[in-house]
């Protein structure tokens, strides 16, 4: 495989370098137009599609047009971090280890999709008439979606209906400490709570008011009692906001809360939970309001997914490269895939951790390793 780690890590640096938060559309835009670049200058086909205005671009993008692919490659290019985080503490590496907002979720999984389809794209080129005819060059698909750190509310349905046209996908998020690659992931589901009240003054006549504070103290109780550890489940009240002053009964109050799961029966058991609450408030005078605002189906891999890694194994084990498989509490668009009957592997970017803080960072020793992986891999489901 000809890889150049100063070129991976230059166009790193520019990347991680700009702001892309998901509610960033410009900044998410820069991201694509370098993609878009990279990829029409190797001859393929770009499609951009705007999901939503609030969000940056979308980028669709084939070796050549088919019914049906060979394989999908999936990445994000929206970070947590909002404007003006890149400036603030660009790019830098230290130790052997790339630090920078995004640079291990996942810029470097981003980058990691390009070198592996572009040694690729040489591998099948440079080979004798014979060698191309036996072996066709497999049809591949790169999704690189805007939206999937707020769930991909807007781009879902996109990357659904590219997971059911394609036999394999492949998730570029980063790989674990140590090399763990993820071949399971819990489902997770958030919700806004909104609790009204009646505002009263609290020392002249608080018999007046109805607390929609009070009301939100119950719930947090209830919520948590609901936790399940033995199956999975967790629920978690993580952020809370209202009121106007010490000395007003709260009127108004807010919670949000994140659900993770391992199979669908345990989250229509908490989602019928959270409505029968809100059916009959504790407070008489208190209502409370729903609002989903992301949710993504748990992966629970198959007999496909373990043949799949059967694969992964023997190539691993011919390269050199060590990793293990690990089940993960966090959702990626792999759940999405996976929901859709496509058998999917996740986390084949280089190894990272720390994810979302401002310690996130990235082995740079992985990132070689790593795409001579997922190239080994799609050369070897190429000759099946």
């Amino acid at each position: 495989m000809t890889f150049s780690l100063d070129e991976y890590l230059a166009d790193l640096e520019h990347l991680v370098n700009l702001d892309s938060h998901s509610l960033d559309p410009e900044g998410v835009g820069r991201v694509a137009a370098f993609f878009r670049e990279r990829f029409s200058d190797l001859g393929w086909q770009v499609t951009e599609h705007i999901v939503d205005e609030s969000v940056g671009p979308c980028l669709e993008i084939v070796n050549r047009p088919v019914d049906r692919y060979d394989f999908l490659l999936l990445g994000h290019m929206d970070t947590v971090f909002p404007r003006g985080t890149a400036a603030a503490r660009p790019f830098r590496i230290r130790d052997d280890r790339a630090f920078g907002p995004g640079v291990a979720d996942m810029q470097s999984g981003l980058l990691s999709i390009y070198h592996a389809v572009r040694t690729l794209q040489q591998d099948f080129a440079g080979r004798d008439a014979a060698d191309r005819e036996a072996t066709q060059e497999p049809a591949i698909c790169v999704a690189l979606n805007s939206d999937e750190e707020i769930s991909s509310r807007f781009s879902r349905r996109w990357v659904e209906r590219l997971a059911r046209k394609s036999r394999y996908a492949f998730v570029f998020e980063s790989a674990r400490p140590g090399g763990g690659i993820v071949v399971e992931r819990k489902g997770v589901a958030k919700y806004a709570l909104r609790f009204s009240g009646r505002a009263a003054h609290a020392g002249e006549e608080p018999e007046k008011g109805v607390s929609a504070i009070g009301e939100l103290g119950h719930w947090i109780v209830k919520l948590h009692a609901l936790n399940d550890p033995a199956r999975g489940t967790t629920v978690n009240v993580g952020v809370v906001s209202g009121g106007t002053g010490p000395n007003v009964v709260a009127e108004q109050a807010e919670a949000k809360i994140d659900i993770r799961f391992t199979d669908e029966a345990e989250f229509l058991r908490v989602e019928t939970a959270i409505t029968a609450l809100a059916a009959a408030p504790v407070l008489p005078g208190a209502a409370v309001s729903i609002e989903r605002l992301g949710q993504r189906p748990p992966w629970n891999p198959d007999e496909r997914t373990r043949v799949l890694q059967d694969v992964f194994e023997a190539v691993g084990h011919e390269l050199g490269v060590a990793f293990s498989w690990i089940c993960s509490g966090a959702a990626s668009d792999a759940n999405l895939v996976a929901d859709q009957g496509t058998t999917v592997i996740d986390s084949m970017g280089p190894v990272g951790g720390r994810l979302h803080s401002d310690q996130e960072y990235l082995e740079v020793a992985s990132i070689e390793p790593k795409v001579g992986l997922i190239v080994g891999v799609l050369r070897k489901l190429s000759e099946r």
